[in-house]
């Protein structure tokens, strides 16, 4: 196929060899798989900030510092260079959170590197070798659902291990191969100790996990694994070889109503941007 614009200046550099199709379209990035010399790969290009439809980035913005000081200032004060380097961050955030994550034992996609708003990153397929589906294509049995859960329990206290909360986790940004799940789409990852919005993230992130594993396995709707994470994790004692339960202990007392209130306003946001989630994914399946 005719090489996407942004994608020229990689396949100039000899980084990209050959563009081969156009893997699939969202809200944040346009995704192709590419070849370079025998591998196939991806080539992820962010759309630009105008173009994007990603509610809200500010809140997954919170909390990322730039360590070079006239580029925090330039982004704190909205400038032009500031913008631009605001793009920067939540282009690299993506990169810096696939390469702690492989290291915390989280199977994410390898990145090779983002170049000028073009992230270059592993391919993932199924065992034909064919490009895996994503989580909401596929069924399975109880057992399975059971299984897939702890394993997603298991990467997201992992995630929270290593200071990050994906934000944005649902089952139309996992991956499935013959090993299992594979998290993907990070750009909105947030750090959990310095996002004042880290927790009902996390929240949400488990809920969409738990509530489509579910519909396999119903028991799993009786499991508190957000509220264990969190407990612990504000303890200081939530390590990558803590064994979660699924149980939490309520505090018995009276019930804060402003958090009441921020967690049904979370639950409207996320109903609603689960059906912008299907709707994208209906677009994808349509082009």
């Amino acid at each position: 196929m005719k090489v996407p614009k942004r994608i020229q200046p990689l396949v100039d550099d000899g980084l990209v060899d050959e563009v081969l199709s156009q893997l699939m379209s969202g809200k944040e990035a346009t995704v192709y798989t590419v070849r370079t010399g025998d591998t196939i790969r991806c080539a992820k290009v962010y759309k630009e900030a105008n173009k994007r439809s990603f509610k809200k980035a500010a809140q997954y913005q919170e909390g990322r510092k730039s360590r070079n000081s006239r580029r925090a200032r330039a982004m704190e004060k909205g400038s032009k260079f500031g913008r631009s380097q605001q793009e920067d961050a939540w282009q690299n955030a993506e990169v810096d959170a696939l390469y702690k994550l492989a290291v915390a034992g989280v199977r994410v996609p390898e990145p090779f590197g983002c170049f000028d708003g073009v992230l270059l990153m592993e391919l993932i397929t199924d065992e034909n070798g064919d490009v895996s589906p994503r989580l909401n294509d596929i069924s399975m049995s109880a057992e399975q659902a059971i299984e897939d859960h702890d394993v997603m329990m298991v990467y997201i206290m992992r995630m929270l291990c290593a200071g990050i909360v994906h934000g944005d986790l649902s089952e139309f940004n996992v991956l499935v191969d013959e090993y299992g799940p594979v998290i993907i789409d990070l750009p909105q990852a947030v750090d959990a100790s310095a996002n004042n919005n880290a927790k009902a993230m996390l929240v949400r992130d488990v809920m969409n996990m738990t509530t489509y594993y579910s519909q396999y396995a119903p028991e799993l709707l009786n499991t508190r694994y957000a509220d264990e994470m969190w407990a612990l994790y504000e303890k200081g004692e939530l390590t990558p070889e803590t064994q979660l339960t699924g149980k939490f202990k309520e505090n018995t007392n009276a019930a804060d109503v402003d958090n009441v209130i921020e967690e049904i306003k979370a639950a409207f946001e996320e109903e609603q941007a689960r059906i912008e989630r299907m709707q994208w994914a209906d677009s994808d399946q349509s082009e």
